[in-house]
């Protein structure tokens, strides 16, 4: 891609706009929350007009928003947020994303780093033996056609029904892990035989479960309030989403919306935006559909959570409750939601598109678990699999600026192929032992997608995103063993 030769003016050390006149069309501004060292790395390809081109959608209200951890998407950018008037508006499937509800969930122990060092290689072996994982793998959880039905309308809670996991669980998951209006009559037949198999299995490409030490904590009381409490401190981290499941509801609805944007005469700068107004019956089928992957992905994680306390439990011996197993909280980071926000000095219901970018609500927020009204919302920001993750918490200023949304991840700045031509499999696995890191994966070769190189810094995302206060580290952890799929 060529360089970007767009409109930017800097509004300070961390925020970056793209002005309304920079394209005809464009409703709103374009706000990127970036560092110059990071702009600088952005403007190398055409991510931002991407972020200009989502500011041209009807309905579209106060700004077409990029996080830190910004690349070239489908449509709209990675680490893209825009908000849509609910009268006005569009919903628009690339600005949720093909794996829809991919989202991260963290746990807490009460080990130590010394009491995992040893049992490292046990610990990492019974995972992979006990999670599904990898390119077309299939559940240990047998789902039919009906049951796969229940789980689309009831989420994480099915899961529980099922007997794998706690009534905490699913009030430390973001909308207690179930999205409302999902109605499986609005999913193809296609997409019932992809996601039948899949049901609680981590995947492949860039989906993991990560064991982790804390390296540094930044809130100690924020921190304590989710369970942290020293460094060392053992913390589990399952990074997976809807799997070919939410794959397939994006690819029959994008086909949908290519149709719609022709009925509802909707002009658009790319394609790849291909929407339909909220309210019509377009719009309408394609967020039950959504919601229906989005409880899938959730299902998903509740299972993989359930079997990683079984793992830990198998290897060391304890009960869960003895070794003080428990969830920290649940976040998305690709889905569109019906939310309240203050837009122009008035409360709103908006349709707010995140993709590659996690909620972060304040302090006091009613959709927050009453354990963090104090601190905010715990936000889980994963990094590479060499380097290192944060725990962030929500701010105000979020809810003020970002509709409540902060970034999801490091953020890629090579393509997969492009990292398989700087380095292979095998490298990766030799520079993590190197530092000390256990890896289990069932494709050598497809490491090299993930190394590293192949990602921004998170060190540096999380550093823009605390210092412009859409969210604030509360501390942050280092990779002790990593199962990729």
């Amino acid at each position: 891609m060529t360089q970007w030769q767009g409109k930017l003016f800097p509004i300070d050390n961390y925020r970056w706009q793209i002005p309304r006149n920079y394209k005809e069309g464009m409703k709103v501004p374009g706000l990127i929350y970036a560092s110059q060292e990071m702009m600088a790395s952005i403007c190398k390809e055409q991510t931002l007009e991407q972020v200009a081109n989502v500011a041209s959608l009807p309905g579209i209200v106060k700004y077409s928003l990029a996080m830190p951890d910004i690349h070239w998407g489908y449509g709209f950018p990675i680490g893209g947020v825009a908000a849509m008037d609910l009268e006005e508006g569009v919903i628009s499937p690339g600005g949720v994303g093909y794996d829809i509800n991919c989202g991260v969930r963290m746990l807490r122990t009460d080990l130590h780093e010394n009491d995992v060092r040893p049992r490292i290689d046990r610990l990492i072996n019974e995972l992979y033996d006990n999670v599904p994982s990898g390119l077309g793998s299939e559940g240990k959880v047998k789902v039919s056609q009906k049951e796969l039905k229940k789980l689309m309308v009831e989420g994480a809670r099915r899961a529980i029904k099922l007997g794998m996991g706690f009534e905490d669980d699913i009030e430390t998951t973001e909308e207690n892990g179930c999205l409302g209006g999902a109605d499986p009559e609005k999913v193809s037949d296609r997409a019932i035989k992809r996601g039948m198999p899949q049901a609680g299995t981590l995947g492949s490409g860039n989906h993991f479960l990560e064991i982790q030490a804390v390296e540094e904590i930044f809130d100690p009381h924020a921190a304590s309030v989710m369970g942290i409490s020293e460094i060392g401190q053992v913390l589990i981290l399952i990074h997976t989403g809807s799997r070919g499941f939410g794959h397939q509801v994006c690819t029959d609805h994008l086909r949908v919306m290519e149709k719609a944007v022709i009925q509802y005469g909707i002009e658009l700068p790319d394609r790849q935006l291909a929407c339909a107004p909220i309210n019509s019956r377009e719009g309408k089928n394609y967020l039950a559909a959504m919601a229906c992957a989005a409880n899938y992905a959730w299902f998903n994680r509740q299972c993989i959570a359930h079997w990683t306390r079984e793992s830990f439990c198998k290897v060391l011996g304890k009960s869960a409750e003895e070794l003080g197993i428990r969830q920290i909280y649940d976040v998305a980071h690709n889905i569109a939601k019906i939310e309240e926000h203050v837009v122009g000095g008035q409360m709103m219901k908006v349709c707010v598109h995140r993709k590659g970018a996690t909620r972060a609500f304040p302090p006091g927020h009613k959709d927050i678990p009453q354990r963090y009204k104090e601190i905010g919302q715990p936000v889980l920001i994963p990094g590479d699999m060499g380097r290192c993750s944060f725990i962030a918490a929500g701010t105000q200023k979020a809810m003020e600026e970002t509709f409540g949304s902060t970034c999801h991840g490091a953020g890629r700045v090579l393509s997969r192929s492009a990292a398989r031509r700087s380095i292979s499999g095998r490298d990766v696995v030799h520079e993590m032992q190197k530092r000390n890191i256990t890896i289990r994966t069932g494709d050598i070769s497809s490491l090299a997608e993930e190394a590293s190189l192949a990602y921004k810094d998170v060190t540096e995302v999380i550093d823009v995103v605390h210092q412009s206060g859409i969210s604030r580290k509360i501390a942050r952890t280092v990779p002790l063993g990593v199962i990729k799929g």
